[in-house]
């Protein structure tokens, strides 16, 4: 009998009914507080080679309302911070654990502990993807505007994992993106390349008015993210224009929301004014990741349930996607 479980690297790796359906879960289990014994008997091993305040905290709780427990992990306390091969590590945890959250640099070490591994592996952040918490940020959209199709979503900042999985989210949701990014920091080619061949509708441009004008959802990152630290002194010209303000805010809908996945340098890519001010729905956003982190547990180990599997209709509208630079 095959397995029931699935591995979650990237927003793409379920079909797009179940990325919907997980939205609506989400909420449902937010709206009960919901607990179940789903994972009872299991231990997650925790893999984290970045530090972290919302991933960890999130997908701890995530477990134990499941009725799960964890091992957090990181380089200096196993061997992945020296020369075991990632298979073998792989192999090992699958003879302990029942599965694993990684938070990683390289996606490449996701995808090699996935092939090698015989339990579920869950990205929880690497260089090229973030995809639980985009899916907590439309968890964050759907509690206002359940119908996206209408909806006009701006990326402001670097082309980055954040965005990468912005635009994986537009293959599967009928949102509008439109991303501003300095020139040199666009995001990976092929990601939306990809994006668009499949029905995206995304535009790209190096002017945040551009982005902003009329947006209903404004996102926002960190100008460098961890691991790129030393090049903080050095993106800070040419992200200079890139900062969510109030100012560049009058551009947007009137009814705009400003998300903010976290942590922020107040002052950088955000102002401390619109952090504080009514536009911000961050905190909402933060709280978000522990809802949908449950649906993705429960969906990545086999038992969402069926009402929630169900097909839902493509009401993309507009015209033929399209993107330039």
């Amino acid at each position: 009998m095959p397995n029931k479980w699935k591995h979650f690297l990237d927003i793409l790796d379920m079909p797009r009914s179940q990325s919907w359906a997980l939205v609506t879960r989400a909420k449902e289990m937010k709206d009960t507080d919901h607990r179940s014994q789903v994972l009872a008997g299991k231990v997650l091993v925790m893999i984290f080679e970045k530090a972290s305040t919302r991933t960890r905290l999130s997908f701890e709780m995530a477990v134990r309302h499941l009725g799960g427990d964890t091992i957090f992990m990181t380089p200096h306390e196993s061997q992945l911070g020296r020369s075991e091969p990632l298979k073998d590590t792989a192999r090992v945890i699958s003879r302990y654990c029942a599965g694993m959250i990684v938070r990683t640099f390289g996606q490449e070490k996701l995808e090699e502990l996935a092939e090698y591994a015989s339990v579920p592996v869950v990205n929880a952040l690497s260089d090229l993807h973030h995809p639980c918490q985009v899916l907590s940020d439309l968890l964050t959209m759907y509690e206002r505007t359940p119908s996206f199709k209408d909806l006009k979503v701006a990326w402001i900042g670097d082309g980055n994992n954040m965005a990468h999985s912005w635009i994986n989210a537009a293959i599967y949701f009928p949102f509008y993106l439109s991303l501003a990014v300095p020139k040199g920091f666009e995001p990976d080619a092929r990601i939306l390349n990809k994006a668009v061949q499949l029905g995206a509708r995304i535009h790209v441009s190096h002017e945040p008015k551009l982005a902003m004008d009329g947006a209903h959802y404004v996102n926002t990152d960190v100008w460098a993210s961890m691991g790129q630290e030393s090049e903080q002194g050095a993106r800070s010209k040419p992200f200079a224009n890139f900062q969510v303000n109030d100012e560049l805010l009058k551009l947007a809908d009137p009814e705009v929301k400003v998300m903010h996945c976290l942590p922020a340098h107040r002052g950088e890519e955000i102002t401390d004014e619109v952090m504080e001010g009514p536009a911000s729905i961050v905190w909402d956003q933060a709280e978000n990741r522990l809802h949908m982190q449950k649906a993705i547990l429960e969906w990545v180990f086999g038992h969402a349930p069926e009402s929630t599997a169900r097909e839902f209709a493509d009401d993309r509208p507009g015209p033929k996607p399209f993107h330039t630079i």
